[in-house]
């Protein structure tokens, strides 16, 4: 069988602080790693279901986004299942479209990808300012470890630069 088909989606407003906790850690992770062909790193700002293309293009969805699971913030989670309404793009709220109405329409036209969600807890995500908050990008580190990590047991490679 082909290398299953990996796509790193990062979501979120960038203009609404830790709101943009996804895009900035697609931004980081194409500035200091190479990847394999398999893999696919996008930033899906608030796209909702113009994504769906890309997501039916994959057979691994891996989402980067602010989540609200009411720990501290900087908290990273990796979440699966009913927990991915915890993720902002899976709440319909400041982004377009609820993400897992996109899933569902990509079942609908005959692929849904297998999907988890690596978050980070946001500090802010309501001032509006493009840098992230002190505490979410002291936790950028872990955010992208996990990241690769779920990468790797995908069937990816990821190599730093």
């Amino acid at each position: 069988m082909a290398d299953k088909r990996i796509l790193v989606l990062g979501v979120g407003n960038i203009l609404f602080t830790d709101e943009g906790i996804g895009v900035r850690c697609i931004e980081r992770m194409q500035q200091d790693f190479s990847f394999s062909d398999n893999v696919t790193l996008m930033d899906g700002g608030t796209l909702g279901t113009k994504l769906m293309g890309p997501i039916l293009e994959s057979d691994y969805l891996i989402v980067c986004d602010a989540v609200l699971c009411g720990d501290a913030p900087g908290s990273v989670y990796r979440l699966m299942g009913e927990d991915l309404r915890k993720s902002l793009a899976f709440r319909d709220s400041m982004h377009q479209t609820d993400l897992v109405d996109t899933l569902g329409m990509c079942e609908l036209v005959g692929n849904r990808p297998e999907a988890v969600v690596i978050g980070m807890e946001p500090a802010d995500y309501h001032t509006m300012a493009l840098e992230l908050s002190e505490t979410a990008d002291r936790s950028m580190p872990v955010m992208i470890e996990s990241v690769v990590r779920e990468i790797l047991s995908a069937g990816g490679t990821c190599t730093p630069n």
